[in-house]
Order: C-alpha cells, then sequence, then structure tokens
C-alpha cells in the first residue's frame, strides 16, 4: 500500500510538471501581453525552458522521464501493471486512443521547445534588480 500510495504521489506530481510545461507557454504569451509580471519573472522562465529542454533531451536519447520511470517501479512493487511506454504515451493512448513511436513524441516535443524558445526571444524574462531602502 506504501509503495501504491507513492506512486499515485508520483502521478500527481508528473501531472503538475506536465501541465506547468504545457500550460507554461500560453500563459506566458498571454500574461505578457496582459501585463502580468511574474509570466516574465526569470527564474519562472528558465524553470519552463529547463522542463521542456530535459524532456526533449530524453526523448532524442530514447528514455523515459525519471518520474515514468519511478512510478512504474514503484506500481510493480506494489503488485499493479507499470508502464509500458512513456507518460504522455500511456496517458494519450488512454485518454484519445492514440498510439506512436517515441520518435513521434520527441518530434512533438521539439516543435513546442522551439515555440518556447520563440517566447522567451519574443518575449524575454525582465530579471529584476534588487535595491535597498537605506533609511
Amino acid at each position: 500500500m506504501h509503495d501504491q500510495t507513492l506512486a499515485d504521489a508520483l502521478l500527481l506530481l508528473h501531472f503538475a510538471v506536465v501541465l506547468f510545461v504545457v500550460l507554461g507557454l500560453p500563459a506566458i504569451l498571454i500574461g505578457h501581453r496582459l501585463g502580468w509580471s511574474w509570466v516574465n519573472g526569470f527564474w519562472w522562465r528558465l524553470t519552463h525552458l529547463a522542463a521542456i529542454g530535459i524532456v526533449i533531451a530524453q526523448a532524442y536519447l530514447g528514455q523515459y522521464c525519471i518520474l515514468t520511470e519511478l512510478e512504474s517501479s514503484l506500481r510493480e512493487q506494489a503488485g499493479q501493471a507499470g508502464y509500458q511506454d512513456s507518460f504522455i504515451q500511456h496517458w494519450i493512448q488512454r485518454l484519445l486512443y492514440f498510439h506512436a513511436p517515441l520518435w513521434v513524441f520527441a518530434l512533438a516535443y521539439t516543435g513546442f521547445g522551439l515555440l518556447v524558445a520563440w517566447a522567451w526571444w519574443r518575449d524575454p524574462p525582465r530579471i529584476r534588480s534588487r535595491r535597498r531602502d537605506d533609511v
């Protein structure tokens, strides 16, 4: 039961990371136009860029996400079936009945990563300078 609880927690964390990566781009583009200062924060943008960069690198290296592998291992230890494919492949197939080889996902990740890089160039993040108010 403990392994299953950890696997479920990892599933939620993984889902949050996917949402951050996928919804982060429209948040940046829309938020920049609407003047939301947080979408241009340097660390938020760098984290977003790094997240999609890691996904792209793993896809080209033919590796599944460490969260997928860890969750699958925990599920197997709990007596459940682990993933046969990547996290995204598993859930897309489950939700949309779509199955594709890993290279298709690598291509999709790359396209999305290029959009993130374009957004970085188009609406660059702002680095806030820290000022001390001497009283």
